[in-house]
């Protein structure tokens, strides 16, 4: 079900808290309001639509993937960008990495590990930013 997007800083700068597979309903709203927003939007992470849990669902050029309990474990090629984000008004610099390891959780709670580059890692890490409450 498509949800209203989030835009209270307040409620998007709490931390997250870690989901679990009663939380399978999360993640097919976040894939259905990212489907909605895809005009302007690449990801997006559960506070976004109000729900305080460690999912985000990100479109990767192709198709859209949910990620629960995403965590990046490793990095490299730090460089500086400018993002902007549907839950917040303007464009603001953010640090990245060119290349990223996530594990994860797929939509069956099975555990996964993949790299990311380019566009698609910086939309992964800009996600999990806002799982971790920190707004760019």
């Amino acid at each position: 079900m498509i949800q209203p997007i989030m835009k209270d800083p307040l409620f998007l700068a709490v931390p997250s808290e870690r989901a679990t597979a009663a939380d399978k309903r999360i993640a097919m709203d976040l894939l259905d309001t990212l489907r909605a927003n895809l005009d302007g939007c690449e990801g997006m992470a559960a506070n976004m639509i109000g729900v305080h849990k460690r999912i985000i669902a990100v479109h990767t050029g192709i198709a859209q993937m949910a990620m629960i309990n995403p965590k990046i474990v490793k990095k490299d090629g730090q460089y500086e960008t400018e993002e902007g984000c549907l839950s917040l008004a303007g464009v603001r610099k953010a640090k990245r990495y060119e290349r990223i390891e996530v594990e994860y959780q797929d939509l069956n709670m099975k555990k996964q590990r993949r790299s990311f580059s380019g566009f698609t890692a910086q939309i992964i890490q800009h996600e999990i930013d806002h799982c971790d409450g920190i707004l760019i």
